[in-house]
């Protein structure tokens, strides 16, 4: 293959990349007790007030990992990803402050706050 065409492939995939992490809006204020670094036993989940996530779920030996922009909130729940690729996490348990530890249960998950970026 030539010299231009992985040129051309590079920056394809560069303009890709910076389109897509681009997306995320930022977290409305009526939803920032959401924002922080939640952990279980088997589950993580970062929430940044820029609207990006992050989650890593451990279950049957394997493991699940979503990275992506958060697009929007639906009652309690929130849909993470790009154009049709996208993760709806079910919020069963909305962020809640219990004697000064925040927690949330998350796809049947309890979840504690281990740090909010003092938003």
């Amino acid at each position: 293959m030539s010299k231009l065409y992985y040129i051309g492939k590079s920056f394809v995939l560069s303009v890709l990349i910076l389109s897509l992490t681009g997306c995320a809006d930022p977290i409305p204020t009526n939803r920032f007790n959401y924002v922080g670094e939640w952990q279980s036993n088997e589950m993580s989940l970062l929430i940044l007030a820029d609207g990006s996530v992050s989650y890593k779920r451990l279950k049957n030996g394997g493991s699940v990992s979503v990275n992506g922009p958060l697009k929007k909130f639906e009652g309690d729940n929130f849909i993470v990803g790009f154009l049709f690729f996208t993760t709806t996490f079910e919020v069963t348990t909305p962020p809640h402050e219990i004697d000064g530890i925040w927690k949330m249960t998350v796809d049947g998950v309890e979840l504690t706050r281990v740090n909010n970026f003092d938003k």
